[in-house]
C-alpha cells in the first residue's frame, strides 16, 4: 500500500513581499542562462544580453498580471460592499 503526501491546502495569507520574491527567482534564472553558457564554452556576452531579456520581460510581465488580479480583485470587492 502507498501512502500519499497530503498537503494542508493554501497559506490563507499572500506572501509579505511578492514583487520582490518573483523578482529574485528570476534574477536566478537569467544567473543560469549565464553559467549553462559558460559551462558548455558559450558566448558570455550573448548569455548576458539573452539572460537581461529574460528578466526585463519577465519581471515586466509578472507585474502586469499581479497588477490586473490585484484591479480584478478590487473590483470584486467593490462590487460586494456595494450591493
Amino acid at each position: 500500500m502507498s501512502r500519499r503526501l497530503q498537503w494542508e491546502g493554501r497559506p490563507d495569507l499572500p506572501p509579505k513581499n511578492p514583487y520582490r520574491d518573483t523578482f529574485a527567482v528570476y534574477g536566478v534564472l537569467a544567473l543560469i542562462v549565464v553559467v549553462v553558457a559558460w559551462l558548455t564554452g558559450g558566448s558570455i556576452g550573448r548569455a548576458i544580453v539573452v539572460a537581461i531579456f529574460f528578466y526585463v520581460v519577465a519581471c515586466a510581465w509578472t507585474i502586469y498580471r499581479m497588477r490586473a488580479r490585484e484591479r480584478k480583485a478590487a473590483e470584486a470587492e467593490q462590487r460586494e460592499g456595494g450591493s
